[in-house]
């Protein structure tokens, strides 16, 4: 059966965008468009935004108004939990109503914030694909608190519920199969893409310089969350090494998230505030620029379930240097495309990033070899197409129990964890 309408369900979606999940779905839905496919997705409000919009790419895009209630008063929510349950509603309002009007071939839903609403949508027929772009267990490294316990509980329901899950890597594979004791032939793995000539500035690198104030000396860039698991920290640590043999380097750091503070006050503790730039939230006009004046991409995360910024910096031909942590094993081949180093590890980074720098010839080699790699396995084109095989091979997937049974029995196996899909 050929796959035509499909719903989409995620908390984000442009311009609301927190983490990378937005972007991997903007991507995705756009380029299903483009391939003769009707998306809709059902997202959380964003100031300045319409409830509806058919956006730039073709995409239907619904959002749901959680701070208002229907007398258009404000209507607070005490904390994100309970905000995410208002969210669930709101979304299965939209898409029960979407359905009835037409009915749609499939359903795909992107991390545990829409979990209950993918679920009650299942109960009336719709086949039920997810996503699962990192875990509660992963980002924390262990269960430790109420709120991880019930985040993991719907974790577990989501990829319980849905007839095949897709991760975006093999150590996302590994995580998902053995934290949830999932059957590995119902998960598969399809990588995350770019558009490779999306974030290329036709601007001039030293008018560029100019405007971002950074010098004619090396320009490292950070791109992501400023949270602890992306490692930035480390990236600082690692300076001085790196301004030994450098002096006129500058840090670029681009992003914001709540350990922005306390990374503000390692440059100060180390003395690096004339050679650390915070450049606060870029969009793509920005990230075009910063892309194009950096000698070198930095991503030294802690935990990182794909790694979709080295795809970027590869994609625009800037010497990536990652950490060895996750799915950006299997985006980068150590030396041939880019440089691996070891999370956490200060100076494995200085290392590797003095590799570029002092080394012209390999630059340029990685430089060549990573956008190969890029336009042969990681466009968007190749991705959607694998999706929606992968589309149609869940619909042949028989449903195992009836809506009855998923909706009042029992909401998870006594003994353990181990089922099939339903």
């Amino acid at each position: 059966m050929a796959v035509k309408r499909i719903l989409m369900l995620s908390w984000e979606y442009p311009p609301r965008l927190i983490g990378g999940l937005g972007r991997v779905v903007c991507a995705l839905s756009r380029e299903m468009v483009a391939q003769g496919c009707e998306v809709h997705v059902i997202t959380a409000d964003h100031p300045g935004t319409e409830e509806y919009e058919l956006d730039e790419g073709g995409v239907h895009v619904h959002r749901v108004k959680t701070q208002t209630g229907p007398d258009g008063v404000d209507w607070p929510t005490p904390n994100f939990i309970t905000w995410d349950a208002r969210l669930n509603f709101g979304m299965l309002q939209y898409a029960l109503k979407l359905h009835t009007e037409k009915p749609f071939d499939i359903v795909h839903a992107h991390d545990w914030l829409v979990a209950d609403a993918a679920w009650v949508l299942k109960s009336v027929g719709l086949p039920l694909v997810s996503t699962i772009h990192a875990t509660e267990f992963g980002r924390n490294h262990g269960i430790f608190t109420d709120d991880s316990r019930y985040i993991d509980t719907v974790e577990w329901r989501l990829i319980y519920e849905s007839r095949l899950v897709i991760v975006n890597s093999s150590h996302m594979f590994d995580e998902v199969v053995d934290h949830f004791i999932v059957p590995p032939e119902k998960v598969i793995t399809i990588p995350n893409g770019v558009f490779p000539d999306k974030l290329q500035s036709t601007a001039e690198a030293a008018a560029l310089r100019a405007k971002h104030g950074v010098g004619d000396g090396p320009v490292l860039l950070f791109v992501g969350r400023l949270v602890r698991e992306k490692g930035v920290q480390v990236l600082l640590e690692a300076a001085p090494a790196i301004l030994e043999s450098h002096p006129g380097a500058t840090i670029v750091i681009a992003g914001a998230g709540y350990y922005e503070g306390e990374l503000r006050a390692l440059v100060e503790a180390k003395g690096l505030v004339e050679r650390v730039k915070f450049f606060g939230l870029a969009n793509d006009a920005d990230l075009s620029e910063l892309y194009t004046i950096a000698d070198v991409l930095v991503v030294p995360s802690l935990y990182e379930p794909f790694g979709i910024v080295a795809l970027e910096g590869m994609a625009a031909r800037v010497p990536t240097v990652t950490s060895d942590a996750g799915g950006l094993k299997d985006i980068v081949e150590h030396t041939r495309d880019g440089i691996t180093t070891f999370a956490g590890n200060a100076s494995s980074l200085a290392w590797g990033i003095l590799q570029i720098l002092d080394n012209p010839e390999l630059a340029q080699q990685i430089k060549e070899a990573a956008r190969q790699k890029v336009l042969e396995q990681f466009t968007w084109t190749r991705i959607s197409e694998r999706t929606l095989a992968f589309y149609e091979t869940a619909l042949s997937q028989p449903t195992r129990q009836s809506a009855a049974v998923l909706l009042f029995g029992s909401a998870q196996p006594a003994e353990g964890r181990d089922e099939t899909a339903a």
